[in-house]
């Protein structure tokens, strides 16, 4: 397995280790996941993400080269901003999604570990003429939660005032940070790419304040779940597209409405036209009835039996005390209302569609 920079300090502060994504990698700690999936919904929360691909890409035209590619407004990304994209198919399905800043000359993009090394691959054969920069030397953090902003401002004041999706190159004690305000659990914080002989200092710094803990894999998975965000190769992948996975809002209207720069992406017919005519399943969020979690895997279906759906992501949220779910539902049981329930080992436990983030998001917008 790989490691990260920060392997060893999982390590000595007692982490429980798992391969994921072909990484050694923390899936909690000594505080246990309930207790860190708190935490972090009350304090601030650190979590090591280094094994996430990190890619700078220049060129005179690279900013229209990757519009190309992505179903997403490039062109239109103010300087010192940050937006989500993804990479879409032929056939309207998601290879992989990711975040991409502006950053003026430069575009600054992350992209998810288990499909890095294809997505590298892929801008390097698309995006020609233009420069494709695998950052291998980088540590990548995230500290998030209701307490983040004011503990990294202790040591990066120019962070106070930064809002949400924006992304700068900041410094701390001479060493360069690369600092988008953004995450994947919900609340308020920051994404900091560090250089690798400066992440250890800086996690200690970090940890020295009360008001900061460790938080695992197992953790930032409920976390997202809460936030109602997609896992890739769970809950969107190359058999989904972005308007079935309820990521509508992600196309913005000068890509999908009449003119010159929409549609020109890979899959836009199939994409484009579902905006139009409701595409046959939809990702929902439901609560489950009980306490019992209702996993990946566990087929929705109606008061007949019937299959109507499955789900993507399971779980029990801490934050509301009860199992939650996102789902691939068919548009028919979801526009006719039905009553559906969750098949687990042959008893039909009964679900309720809400909104989501399940929990709700508590970005800084200034």
């Amino acid at each position: 397995m790989k490691r990260t920079a920060l392997c060893d300090l999982h390590v000595a502060s007692g982490a429980r280790m798992v391969e994921f994504a072909g990484y050694e990698m923390p899936v909690q700690y000594p505080l246990g996941v309930m207790k860190e999936h708190l935490w972090t919904r009350e304090n601030a929360g650190l979590f090591d993400v280094s094994h996430m691909g990190q890619v700078i890409l220049r060129g005179e035209n690279v900013k229209a080269a990757l519009e190309a590619i992505l179903p997403v407004d490039v062109l239109g990304l103010a300087e010192g901003t940050q937006r989500y994209g993804m990479f879409t198919t032929d056939k309207g399905g998601i290879t992989d999604d990711l975040m991409f800043a502006n950053w003026g000359d430069e575009i600054f993009m992350v992209v998810n570990a288990g499909c890095k090394e294809q997505d590298f691959a892929y801008l390097q054969s698309t995006l020609v003429g233009c420069e494709v920069e695998i950052v291998n030397d980088r540590s990548l953090l995230a500290i998030q939660g209701p307490k983040a902003r004011e503990v990294f401002a202790r040591m990066v004041p120019d962070a106070a005032t930064v809002t949400f999706m924006q992304s700068e190159k900041m410094s701390w004690q001479g060493v360069e940070l690369w600092v988008s305000c953004s995450g994947y659990t919900g609340e308020d914080g920051y994404e900091v790419s560090v250089p690798n002989e400066h992440a250890e200092d800086f996690v200690n710094a970090l940890l020295a304040f009360e008001e900061v803990e460790w938080i695992g894999l197992g953790a930032r998975d409920s976390l997202r779940l809460e936030a109602g965000l997609c896992l890739y190769g769970h809950d969107i992948d190359t058999t989904t597209t972005p308007v079935e996975a309820s990521l509508n809002w992600a196309i913005q209207k000068v890509r999908r409405l009449e003119g010159d720069r929409a549609g020109g992406f890979p899959g836009a017919d199939i994409i484009l036209a579902q905006f139009a005519d409701k595409p046959a399943r939809k990702r929902v969020g439901f609560l489950v009835d009980g306490r019992a979690p209702v996993r990946e895997g566990v087929e929705i279906v109606n008061a007949s039996g019937e299959v109507k759906g499955v789900v993507t992501s399971g779980g029990f949220s801490p934050t509301l005390a009860k199992p939650i779910v996102m789902a691939y539902v068919a548009a028919q049981s979801l526009d006719s209302s039905e009553a559906l329930f969750a098949n687990v080992r042959g008893k039909s436990i009964p679900l309720t569609q809400t909104s989501m983030p399940f929990v709700p998001s508590r970005y800084y917008r200034g």
